[in-house]
Order: C-alpha cells, then sequence, then structure tokens
C-alpha cells in the first residue's frame, strides 16, 4: 500500500464582522481553546490560537486528507454558536465572511507561534486592518482594498 505522506503548515486569519460586538478580554483565552478544539476534530492539529478582541490568528498543521474551506468553516461556524452561550451582549456575534490563509515553512513554525502569543502586544503598535494588508503585500495577493475586510 502507498503511504502518502504531507506535513503543511498553514496560518489562517478572520476577524470579528463590522456589525458583531467585539469579543472580551476575559473570553479570548476560552475561544482561542475552543477554536483549536474545534480545528482537532477535523483531523488536523492545531499548534497555535491567538488574537485580540476583533480578530483570530491559528497556526494548523494540515491533514492530508481536509480542505481550507472545511476547516475553516467548522472554526467560524461552530465558535461563533459557542460563544453566543457564554454572554447575552454576543447575541448577534458574528465573523467576517471571509477569510486569509497563509502557508509557513518547517523553518518559520516557531517565529509564527510567538508571533501569534504575542497579538497583545503587536497590535499596540499595529492596527489589524495594516496587519493583514501587509500579510496580502508580503505573499503577493491581489486584492481590492474596497473588499478586504469587508462583512
Amino acid at each position: 500500500m502507498a503511504q502518502s505522506l504531507c506535513k503543511i503548515y498553514l496560518h489562517i486569519i478572520f476577524h470579528v464582522k463590522t456589525t458583531s460586538p467585539k469579543v472580551d478580554g476575559e473570553h479570548l483565552e476560552r475561544l482561542h481553546s475552543y477554536i483549536g478544539k474545534l480545528v482537532n476534530t477535523t483531523g488536523c492539529q492545531v499548534l497555535c490560537v491567538g488574537g485580540t478582541e476583533n480578530h483570530v490568528h491559528a497556526l494548523v498543521m494540515f491533514s492530508k486528507t481536509e480542505t481550507v474551506a472545511h476547516v475553516v468553516e467548522e472554526m467560524k461556524r461552530n465558535s461563533s454558536r459557542w460563544i453566543k452561550t457564554l454572554a447575552s451582549k454576543y447575541e448577534k456575534f458574528a465573523w467576517q465572511g471571509g477569510y486569509g490563509v497563509f502557508s509557513v515553512s518547517q523553518s518559520q513554525v516557531d517565529t509564527v507561534v510567538a508571533y501569534i502569543k504575542n497579538q497583545a502586544e503587536h497590535h499596540k503598535k499595529q492596527g489589524f486592518k495594516d496587519e493583514y494588508l501587509e500579510f496580502l503585500r508580503l505573499y503577493k495577493i491581489e486584492y481590492d482594498e474596497r473588499y478586504v475586510l469587508a462583512d
């Protein structure tokens, strides 16, 4: 029997819909932990989940049979349902419709993990929109700024 070997790391980023309430600091750690568990149920392996009150970063090692679209759908749909159970303020909580996914080489895994864990400090110096646009430029992804971060 042929054996398929793969080790694909992807950095996934998505944000809270602009009309949605932001995630309170007291709920962030629980949300990130829950999203990590959701990733693991897909057969992929989460290495790190972090972010701030308005966005999430996740570094994921993908399984050879999973699709990006399915993993992100599971992360967003189920975490959105879950967070609504935490407090009435989240009744209308929703994630944006889109997301960004960026490949990460094995040699950069530790750097990306540190970057994700340091989001609170990072965003004292740079806003999320600028951060996201920087990723798009770095990865040479063509985009229309009118639609970036649009709900």
